[in-house]
Order: structure tokens, then sequence, then C-alpha cells
């Protein structure tokens, strides 16, 4: 019954006979198991087979909303063995859907070689959009939404991190990422060290589920109230850091950009900081971070 309901599930979807199945990549709930569309309920239902992330953790929703369908594990640890088979189905005809633990898979989820690998192939990948973290995140921590930039998470240590955060210090962009309980405070300590403590910034915690926390103020500020407080060390983070105003892109700091490029090519890192800072008039131990960042990104020694 499945097969013929997947089988046509394909015919709606394209409007015509096809050869070739269908990868739905199906966003599901970030916590509250009823933020999940129709649509997402029916693909679900009706497809032949769904590859989740965590097959046990994936059970839990599918079982809350009367879905028996088929489930295969997919995860970084054998995406390249399970895509072929994966891709060996859609081949037949058969329709899948990809789920991640949470939210919009693909979204720093696993999944990215399947859906690149089933449009190299010529198969149709749908989208059936939903719940994500960054855009829940977005719409309720008032912070400007007009332009943003997501990185996923940040380098897990200190150093590697702060040279991350240097790296984009400067953007007037609302910059979002993730944090895991056990980093938080960590990373909100280099967020002070680079970005300084007057930052304007937003922590959403635990997200539409019971302990859902929106924590708003300066970067200092929330280090203060999250180190004082275990309770908002716990459950799962989504960092969001205001950009600097565009008037503060001051034309020094625009114009400073290719001469650090040329000084991190030719110069050792605390010389060419020095020397930069006695041009431009910049603090030098802003300057070296610039530079540091520089020189790893292009690979100088």
């Amino acid at each position: 019954i499945r097969s013929v309901a997947g089988w046509v599930l394909c015919q709606i979807q394209l409007g015509k006979h096809v050869s070739k199945g269908i990868l739905y990549v199906v966003a599901t709930p970030i916590g509250n198991l009823d933020d999940i569309t129709f649509r997402a309920v029916k693909v679900l239902q009706s497809v032949d087979l769904i590859a989740a992330e965590d097959t046990r953790h994936s059970r839990l929703l599918l079982r809350y909303h009367g879905i028996g369908t088929p489930v295969m594990a997919m995860h970084e640890h054998n995406e390249q063995v399970v895509m072929e088979q994966l891709l060996e189905r859609l081949a037949a005809g058969q329709c899948l859907a990809l789920i991640s633990d949470a939210g919009t898979p693909l979204i720093s989820d696993p999944g990215f070689v399947l859906v690149r690998e089933a449009r190299r192939r010529g198969m149709q990948v749908v989208p059936v959009p939903g719940a994500s973290a960054v855009m829940c995140a977005l719409s309720a921590a008032g912070l400007p939404t007009d332009r943003f930039l997501f990185t996923g998470f940040p380098p897990r240590q200190s150093a590697q991190r702060q040279r991350w955060l240097a790296g984009l210090a400067r953007g007037t962009e609302t910059l979002v990422f993730y944090e895991s309980s056990h980093r938080i405070v960590a990373a909100l300590e280099d967020l002070v060290k680079v970005l300084g403590p007057q930052r304007q910034a937003v922590i959403a915690r635990e997200m539409t589920k019971l302990y859902e926390t929106f924590l708003q103020g300066s970067v200092g500020e929330l280090l203060e109230r999250v180190s004082q407080d275990e309770d908002q060390r716990k459950g799962e983070f989504v960092l969001l850091i205001q950009g600097i105003a565009p008037q503060d892109v001051d034309e020094v700091t625009l114009h400073t950009e290719p001469l650090l490029q040329a000084f991190a090519e030719e110069l050792p890192i605390k010389t060419a900081a020095k020397l930069a800072a006695k041009i431009t008039g910049q603090k030098r131990n802003d300057l070296y971070k610039r530079i540091l960042f520089i020189k790893e990104s292009k690979g100088v020694n």
C-alpha cells in the first residue's frame, strides 16, 4: 500500500509519468512535536523510506504523528555507504524522505552529499519547509534581520575560536551561530575578548521546549548571567550577535585591509601589526588578530 501511495505522491508532485523517484527534504520540529506542517506529515506517511540522522530520536516523532514508514539511519559516519543505497532506490522509482534530528536538514546536519549527488544524477529533490532554529531565533531576538550571517558551530578550541571571531568582528550583519552547553561560557568569554563587552547579543536557549529562554543584553552582561546561573548553561543554544553600524565602518578601516593583506604576506605577525598600527593609528592588538586571521585563512607561514 505504501509503495502505491509513494508512486501516487510522485505523480502528483511532477504531474506526469516519472522513471525516477523523488527525494523529499523534510523539515521536522526543533522541540515541540506539534511544530510540523500538514504537508510534512503527509509526505512522511506516503514515501517508501525515511532516511533519518538518528532513528531512535526520529521514531518518537513518527510515532507521535502515527507515521509507520520504514526508517533507515543516515549520519556522518555512514553517509557515503547509505547514500548509494538511497540513490539506487530513487533510480528504481521509489520516493524517499530525508530528515535530521531537528529542524531543516543540511543546516549543520548530514545530507549535503546525498542531495548534491541526487541532483547531479538528474533526480528531483523537493524541499518541504518548516522549522529552523536559525529562523526561529532571528524572528524573536529583536536584532536586525535584513542581513544576517549563519556560521554553524564555531571552532571548539579557544585560540581558534578567537581568530575565527576576529575575522567576523567588522561585519555589519547579524551574526548567528550554534553552541553547545559545555562550551557556552567559553564562547561568551571569547566574544568579550574579541568583540568587547558592550556588543549587543541574544542567547536563544531550548526554543519551543518547556524551558525556552531568550536572554538579551551586552555580551558582558550575558556572560555574567550565564556564568552565575547553572540553568542557563543547559540545553541547546543559538547565539545572535549584532553587527556594527554601517557608519562605524570608517574609511580608514576599509582602506586598511589591502595594507594588512600585503603585510601578512611579507612580514612576521608582530612586525606587521606594529608597523600597521603606526601607519593607521589603530590598536596593535586588533591589527595583530586580523593579520593572524589573514595568514591562517591563506595558509601563509
